[in-house]
């Protein structure tokens, strides 16, 4: 009998643990992107003169950031973001030449808790010339990386993780330790 209870402990610990670890979803509280123009990937064949952003709920113009960079990750003067309840939107200074431009956001969710990304889009117009490529300290010409909007797990969830793992594997070694002690 009282390996039974034991093992139902057991049991019932791991599968807490596994809820624990499991990927959470966003709470309900935290913004999200909802539509953007141009679009995510978009390949376009004329220059935007504006990028808008829409979210999932009303921004606050104080903490609103919207900044557009080129692929040598040069910051392209932009106007400062006009908010209009859940949508941001930036005013393009000058023309954009051909090439990979990276759209990063920043802004802050009802519940207070910052909420960021980014992603990318090509212009491709015909008739334009291309953005010059980032140069390196070396004279080679490369095109840099960005990354996107997720960088992982949030750290108290990855120290929620850490402190299950260790009561599981406390409480497995207790119940051990009980069994030879009977």
């Amino acid at each position: 009998m009282r390996t039974r209870s034991a093992a139902t402990f057991l049991a019932a610990l791991l599968a807490a643990a596994a809820l624990l670890l499991a990927p959470a979803a966003p709470a309900a509280a935290h913004n999200t992107l909802q539509a953007a123009t141009p679009a995510q990937d978009a390949r376009l064949t004329a220059a935007p003169t504006t990028v808008t952003l829409r979210f999932l709920q009303q921004l606050n113009p104080e903490f609103t950031t919207i900044v557009l960079s080129d692929a040598g990750q040069r910051k392209i003067p932009t106007g400062a973001p006009a908010v209009d309840g859940a949508t941001g939107t930036i005013t393009v200074d000058q023309p954009l030449a051909n090439g990979t431009y990276t759209v990063a956001y920043r802004v802050v969710s009802a519940d207070g808790h910052p909420v960021q990304g980014s992603y990318r889009f090509t212009v491709a117009d015909p008739a334009a010339t291309v953005a010059p490529a980032a140069a390196t300290p070396g004279g080679r010409t490369e095109v840099s990386a960005v990354g996107g909007g997720d960088d992982g797990p949030p750290a108290v969830l990855l120290a929620a993780g850490a402190v299950v793992v260790v009561a599981v594997a406390g409480a497995a070694l207790l119940l051990v330790r009980r069994r030879r002690a009977s």
